[in-house]
């Protein structure tokens, strides 16, 4: 409790908050690479798990990219990633949580597609729909919802993760953690420490409920009922 104490102060402190490197500036930092992690992994795995759910394939690709990708630790790209011509800062960190994710925003949109009824799709053909048409205007709203799911666990697990920047100078609320490790616990660090990682706590947490609320208003009120809640499972079968 007295670390806990220490931390409250801490972030009691208004210099903490305005002087350089403060809270805020790391806040912006945090965000601006989570936000650019998370816009990448929607380039990447909106587009591919929608293709693939549109033709109907593809599920056993999905599975193995998903535990492909979840298999590598972001640690390990994070150290490994500044020792090739990317260098050190932002964008190894942003490059390694976009592939952190990748595999709910994948699988989210390749389910969303697959789950529509197929008596749906092929109402929508027989009414002289293409392909494409189909795929814009039948597939792309149901799968809203799911989309949102997707968007709303990879965001979460991007702000979370993004502390970890810090081990490649790449900025964010992980170097309060860092700064506070290098005064030393026994030096008064300890409550840095605590503060920072109640930042990034109660961030992951903002994110995860403003989400929540716009997963709710993206998803049609008839289909709210059976909007996935969690980020659901994909099988090789699908």
């Amino acid at each position: 409790m007295n670390y806990l104490n220490e931390g409250l102060l801490w972030l009691n402190d208004p210099l903490n908050w305005t002087n350089p490197g403060g809270v805020l500036d790391r806040l912006g930092e945090h965000l601006l690479i989570s936000a650019l992690a998370v816009l990448v992994g929607c380039l990447v795995g909106w587009p591919v798990g929608v293709l693939l759910g549109h033709r109907g394939r593809g599920g056993a690709v999905i599975v193995t990219v998903s535990n492909l990708t979840l298999a590598v630790p972001t640690v390990a790209l994070l150290t490994i990633l500044p020792l090739t011509p990317i260098g050190f800062g932002k964008p190894p960190v942003v490059i390694a949580l976009a592939v952190f994710a990748v595999p709910p925003l994948l699988a989210n949109a390749y389910t969303g597609v697959r789950q529509i009824d197929r008596e749906t799709i092929e109402a929508a053909r027989g009414m002289g729909l293409s392909g494409g048409q189909i795929l814009r205007r039948v597939e792309l709203p149901l799968a809203v919802p799911y989309l949102a799911a997707g968007l709303r666990t990879a965001s979460v697990q991007v702000v979370a993760t993004a502390a970890l920047a810090s081990f490649v100078n790449g900025g964010g609320l992980g170097q309060i953690i860092a700064a506070g490790f290098g005064i030393g616990i026994s030096n008064g660090g300890a409550g840095q420490i605590v503060a920072g990682g109640l930042a990034v706590a109660v961030l992951a947490l903002l994110v995860e409920a403003v989400l929540a609320v716009v997963q709710r208003l993206a998803t049609p009120r008839a289909l709210r009922a059976t909007a996935p809640r969690r980020r659901p499972a994909v099988t090789a079968g699908a």
